[in-house]
């Protein structure tokens, strides 16, 4: 039920706005921090719990299922004059394109990470990734309650990690030791006062916390000084002269702005430690959407348009953020206006990005404009929601009733459409073959994996012809339970999963006859066809050459036609392996006829019965599909990641250094060898991992391996 007595967040422009994206691992505390956040602004009575699926982030029936955030949620929230959208992104590395999509529509990023895990090697992937695009970041380290936390070992960590313009803005005192040590207060170095936690009468801070504190607020002061340039205060700096706070505070806005300056932020969402500091430091610290780049943008042509900017009388320029279905209001979707003003139930113009609608098994895009109409436009107030007016630029909503958005359109208008350029979609690369489970669910399976594409782009249908499988390709085997999850309970359908077939072909390693006799004779009209074909093997990629051998008639000429289709027909289903022939070259040398029985049907069976004489009579080799795969790891798992592939039968071909310590590895390795590899890889790169892979081309499987997989139409 939504809270009456919340007030809905308003902002009177787009300098009072923030938007800022909570990133970090799983179980470093966003989702729990998001909840502190808000009953510390008053916006909840009581803060949720994952445990128990009362977040106001994971509402979802697949997050409260599975405990965990599977989408991209908002959650804003008043600070004084200055509205605060909160974007709550998952941890788990197999939901990065939800993470991408908040990077996307905030303008900082908050790095939460867990004082007793300290940091971890994907979210040191993460802090570079938004350096490359020049995002401000600042760093929230939870549980510093916990008795085993050690708070300075963190931000040391986090010095090493994401480099020297991280330093602590606040430093927690603590008393006791062991199992009985709690925090009682934190110390702000900018503002030199004492934030005290300890309900005892008389307490003070501890004697050495002034001096600690003192030594740590000269360094931060000089850091905040020199990435902002502030010449004046650096002469007074220098001179010894006192610093006005609220000068020092406006200097450090413009450091994390420019994104040279990160400060480290000391939480206990538990006991309430430093939440209250840092709902007051997130509109000081972070930029406002005034001061971010604007996007690159591009009229239908494809020309740029420049000159935009978060302007709420400009042209409207907004983006599909996440998108989900709701069987009440239909499709909602998460929107961030980057220019003009977004308004309830007007006509919009919506433009993809090349996203598939569904299992076509088609590799063309989807990049078409179409029109649609907005419903209300609300944001999420407590645990429920509130509808809004207009949405200017700056801002974030939910917009409802938007049956053809998919995430990642861009909203403008129809007078004036425009389209911004997408952010990077995670490529999915662990597959699984979907059937429906029953009759009925088969006719609605369809439709419902079209809707999860839309809603995930990071998911991908396809229907192979090879195999004749619908695979679904995702980013992990959580981003796969969560997307069974919502076919079933979402979209009412049931699917059962099985393993690809790899499509394996053959072909024939020496030349070859054979003879095709299809005589029969049961009374009426019979059958009768003879053919003698020759079979030679050719280069890979060749496919059939079919040619006329015939002299004399031996095969009338409107036969021939029918030989060559009855090869074809038997190439694709394939002879003594049971998977399809390629690379051949046929000729058809002899045959014979018969003035009344004879047929296109008769023929195409012998020549069918030809081919697979032919193939008993040689030695056929069975092909396997090898990609080109490059695997981007830290430097220091070059030789095990190398190593690794050996063993699966890949080769590799180069390596080369990549920036931060990195390295890439060139290689073409057997599909049959990389099937689960997004899962092997993160396991054995501690998440940390990346590929690619691309079809290279067929070549011979070793006897060895191919003595061991199942005869099977198509596949392995």
């Amino acid at each position: 039920m939504v809270d009456r007595t919340v007030a809905v967040p308003r902002a009177a422009g787009p300098a009072h706005i923030r938007n800022i994206a909570l990133v970090g691992p799983a179980g470093a505390g966003k989702t729990s921090l998001v909840e502190a956040l808000l009953h510390a602004a008053d916006a909840l009575h009581r803060p949720g719990s994952v445990e128990e699926g009362t977040t106001v982030s994971d509402r979802d029936e697949v997050e409260i299922r599975q405990k965990r955030s599977v989408h991209l949620t908002l959650n804003p929230v008043m600070v004084g004059d200055v509205k605060v959208n909160l974007l709550d992104t998952p941890g788990y590395a197999d939901f990065i394109g939800a993470l991408r999509a908040g990077l996307r529509g905030a303008d900082a990023a908050l790095f939460v990470v867990s004082a007793l895990e300290g940091v971890d090697g994907r979210t040191r992937a993460l802090w570079e990734e938004c350096a490359a695009v020049g995002m401000p970041r600042a760093v929230a380290v939870t549980k510093v309650d916990h008795p085993r936390a050690d708070f300075e070992d963190v931000v040391a960590q986090c010095r090493a990690a994401f480099g020297d313009g991280v330093h602590a803005a606040y430093l927690p005192a603590f008393e006791g030791s062991g199992e009985d040590r709690r925090v009682t207060g934190l110390w702000g170095l900018v503002s030199e006062r004492y934030h005290d936690y300890d309900s005892r009468e008389g307490h003070t801070p501890p004697e050495n916390l002034s001096d600690r504190a003192a030594a740590l607020r000269e360094i931060l002061v000089e850091e905040v000084i020199t990435e902002s340039e502030d010449e004046v205060l650096m002469e007074r700096y220098t001179e010894g002269g006192v610093l006005d706070p609220d000068l020092l505070i406006a200097d450090l806005q413009k450091a994390v702005a420019a994104g040279g300056f990160h400060p480290v932020l000391a939480i206990g969402t538990t006991t309430g430690v430093g939440v209250r500091e840092l709902l007051r430091e997130l509109p000081v610290s972070c930029p406002d959407p005034t001061r971010r780049a604007f996007p690159e943008v591009v009229d239908p042509q494809t020309r740029p348009v420049r000159g935009l900017s978060c302007d709420p009388d400009g042209p409207l320029v907004a983006e599909v953020l996440a998108t989900a279905g709701d069987p009440y209001v239909g499709r909602t979707g998460l929107v961030r206006v980057f220019s003009g003003t977004l308004s309830p139930d007007s006509v919009v113009h919506l433009h993809g990005h090349g996203v598939p609608s569904g299992p076509t098994g088609s590799d063309e895009p989807d990049t078409s404009g179409r029109d649609g109409r907005t419903g209300t436009l609300s944001v999420p107030v407590g645990r429920g929601g509130r509808p809004v007016g207009a949405v200017g630029a700056g801002d974030v909503c939910l917009v409802a009733r938007l049956p053809d958005a998919r995430t990642g359109d861009t909203v403008s208008s129809p007078e004036r459409p425009l389209r911004v350029a997408p952010w990077r979609f995670p490529e999915p690369l662990l597959p699984v073959a979907i059937a429906a489970a029953t009759s009925s669910d088969e006719d609605k399976l369809s439709h419902a994996v079209a809707g999860l594409v839309a809603e995930d782009p990071s998911l991908r249908v396809e229907v192979n012809a090879e195999t004749r499988q619908m695979v679904l390709w995702t980013l992990g085997e959580a981003h796969l339970d969560a997307a069974l999850d919502r076919l079933e309970h979402r979209f009412g359908v049931r699917v059962e999963t099985s393993e690809v077939r790899v499509p394996l072909r053959a072909t024939f390693s020496c030349p070859a006859e054979g003879l095709g006799r299809n005589v029969k004779q049961s009374g009426g009209h019979g059958e009768f066809g003879i053919c003698r074909i020759r079979v030679e093997p050719l280069e890979s990629g060749a496919g059939l050459e079919f040619v006329d051998g015939i002299v004399g008639g031996a095969v009338p000429r409107q036969f021939i036609p029918s030989v060559e289709k009855g090869v074809r027909a038997q190439m694709a289903d394939g002879v003594e392996t049971g998977h399809p022939l390629v690379d051949i070259r046929v000729t058809l040398y002899d045959g014979k006829a018969h003035s009344v029985d004879s047929s296109d049907m008769a023929f195409q069976k012998a020549a069918r019965l030809a081919l697979r004489d032919a193939a008993a009579a040689a030695e056929l080799a069975v092909l396997e599909p090898v990609d080109a795969v490059e695997v981007e790891v830290d430097g220091e798992l070059l030789g095990t990641v190398m190593s690794d592939l050996s063993a699966r039968r890949g080769r590799v071909v180069g390596s080369e250094p990549s920036p931060g310590g990195r390295a890439v590895i060139r290689a073409e390795v057997p599909e049959l060898e990389i099937t689960r590899y997004a899962v092997e890889l993160r396991s054995l790169s501690h998440g940390t991992g990346a590929f690619t892979r691309r079809y290279l081309r067929h070549e011979p499987l070793p006897p060895r391996v191919a003595a061991g997989l199942p005869r099977q139409r198509g596949g392995a």
